[in-house]
């Protein structure tokens, strides 16, 4: 496993720290936060092996980046990390359960894949807890010599699916060049839809944009979680110069 080591702040009277998970303990609480956030939440239909917990094939060939209240011994907040060697393990990327990634083969050997990000309900008003979930993540990629990211960001679909469509038609100078270009397997029907007349756009999905991620293509629809999922593409040498001194220079 690569070692990270600890970063330690701390924040709003609280001592926080980020990590790998080195046990399956850590793993375990992990996977109880995303159950808690994701189906006791946000109604997502989940299937597990192991009640309370969101388990599925890929999490065992993860890397799971987490966030401690050194106070309380709370996981707070995670991070869920594929790397390229175990995608190639366990037969490939999460989002190819929800998109064709051809175009990104040539990528491969240098592409990383994060996904499963939630944040416990007690801190999400403190903002160190994604602030150290972005420093450990790029300490990660820094120690690990990897180049790009690729993940799904989620909008809910509560609405119905217009704000999803109102975020897509807005996208404009963020959408990635034709050659990174992928193509959702249940693509959301924008045709159908109309978009809202004010897009309001996710912390996820605009923090993403604005460090200077692409969006690879139309949204992909999932049922499961009943979200409309944003192909997101982030190649580190062309990081954004504010979040660059967050992303890279902390987690030096």
């Amino acid at each position: 496993m690569l070692q990270i080591g600890s970063t330690r702040e701390r924040r709003a009277q609280r001592n926080l720290s980020v990590t790998l998970a080195e046990c399956e303990s850590e793993v375990l609480a992990a996977q109880q936060l995303r159950w808690r956030v994701f189906a006791d939440e946000l109604g997502a239909q989940l299937e597990s092996p192991v009640p309370g917990a969101d388990i599925d094939r890929f999490d065992a060939h993860c890397e799971h980046l987490v966030v401690r209240d050194d106070d309380n011994g709370r996981i707070v907040g995670c991070y869920r990390i594929l790397p390229p060697e175990a995608a190639r393990r366990t037969g490939g990327y999460y989002s190819e359960t929800e998109f064709d990634l051809g175009r990104l083969d040539h990528l491969r050997p240098r592409m990383v894949e994060i996904g499963r990000s939630c944040i416990d309900a007690d801190y999400r008003s403190n903002a160190a807890v994604i602030a150290l979930l972005w420093s450990g993540l790029g300490r990660y990629m820094q120690e690990a010599g990897h180049q790009y990211l690729i993940g799904c960001a989620s909008v809910g679909l509560a609405d119905g699916g217009h704000n999803a469509a109102a975020i897509f038609a807005g996208l404009g100078a963020h959408m990635a060049p034709p050659e990174y270009r992928v193509f959702p397997k249940l693509r959301l029907p924008l045709e159908r839809l109309a978009p809202t007349p004010q897009a309001v756009m996710p912390p996820l999905v605009k923090g993403y944009l604005r460090a200077g991620a692409q969006v690879c293509g139309e949204p992909a629809w999932d049922p499961d979680f009943n979200t409309a999922d944003l192909p997101m593409l982030m190649d580190l040498s062309r990081l954004d110069n504010r979040y660059a001194r967050h992303f890279m220079q902390r987690a030096a």
